[in-house]
């Protein structure tokens, strides 16, 4: 395999990982610090590059055994951890964790992987918030963008009691709430997911978390400011996605003009669930969609 311009960094946590001619594990150094990575990458022609950010309480890790399968399709497939999530640096203080920031990094992630080409863009339930903010302010550095579970905006009192129970026991404090029977037990004791779920949740940052609550409750609707970008749009869920209105979803396709589609035998995160039927679907879309707009911001 060919070297490449990144550094190697271990992988995190415990869970079983591909070999790692089939998943690397990288660092991408950023003005906010290094950001963990892992990358799939094709035996044979390249048909282009994706990206794929994680959502709330995730991490790259949440398409370690996904991203093989999109690398058999021919697509260079990365995932990385947002800042504050799990081994990525992890800024102090609620202004490094805005909106804002957040897309920034993903455009900057999306240049260095895509050597300043257009990337197919996917960003997973939070994840898509903000892969969404980074399409409408860089769309020349897209093919096109992939809301995964991820709906057009968020509802007041969306996860009130998490971020209050954050604020005064901290993030591991939270699964400590929500689990109460991994409290006090060593990881051989638990089923290897709930010992990496427990290490990742008290390994993200705090800030991280109250600021992506926050997101998540907001309301503001962007649907027409990307409509505006040109970018072409596929919104896909499971049919048993519970963590954001299916109708909501559904309806901001319509208005995006987008392809829709809905994912059986899957939930809120369909590349664990059903991921050959979930690889077909972006497969399908990525093929049609070339290299996007030449965006005026792009061109120039």
């Amino acid at each position: 395999m060919t070297p490449t311009p990144w550094p190697t960094v271990p992988p995190f946590g415990a869970l079983p990982i591909p070999p790692a001619d089939a998943v690397e594990h990288l660092g991408l150094d950023l003005p906010v610090g290094r950001l963990t990575a892992i990358r799939s990458r094709p035996a044979g022609p390249v048909r282009g590059v994706v990206l794929l950010v994680p959502g709330f309480t995730g991490s790259k890790e949440d398409f370690t055994a996904f991203l093989p399968m999109l690398a058999e399709l021919g697509w260079d497939a990365w995932s990385y951890s947002q800042r504050g999530q799990a081994d990525s640096a992890a800024p102090a203080g609620p202004d490094d964790y805005t909106l804002d920031l957040f897309a920034g990094d993903v455009v900057a992630v999306a240049e260095l992987v895509g050597a300043g080409r257009p990337v197919h863009l996917l960003g997973h339930s939070f994840g898509g918030v903000v892969a969404r903010a980074a399409a409408i302010a860089s769309p020349g550095s897209f093919a096109d963008l992939t809301m995964l579970c991820s709906g057009p905006h968020g509802w007041a009192g969306r996860l009130e009691r998490e971020s209050e129970i954050i604020r005064s026991k901290g993030s591991a404090g939270w699964w400590n709430a929500d689990n109460p029977h991994t409290v006090g037990r060593p990881d051989a004791e638990l089923t290897a997911d709930e010992a990496f779920r427990r290490l990742r949740m008290g390994r993200t940052s705090d800030d991280n978390l109250i600021a992506g609550a926050g997101i998540l409750a907001d309301e503001t609707d962007s649907t027409g400011e990307l409509l505006e970008t040109g970018l072409p749009v596929l919104v896909a869920h499971g049919a048993a996605d519970l963590a954001w209105p299916t109708g909501w979803q559904q309806t901001m396709a319509l208005l995006l003009d987008g392809q829709y589609a809905v994912i059986q035998d899957a939930a809120h995160s369909p590349q664990l669930e059903n991921p050959a039927a979930t690889a077909a679907v972006l497969d399908g879309f990525w093929a049609t969609t070339g290299t996007g707009p030449v965006h005026p911001a792009a061109a120039g």
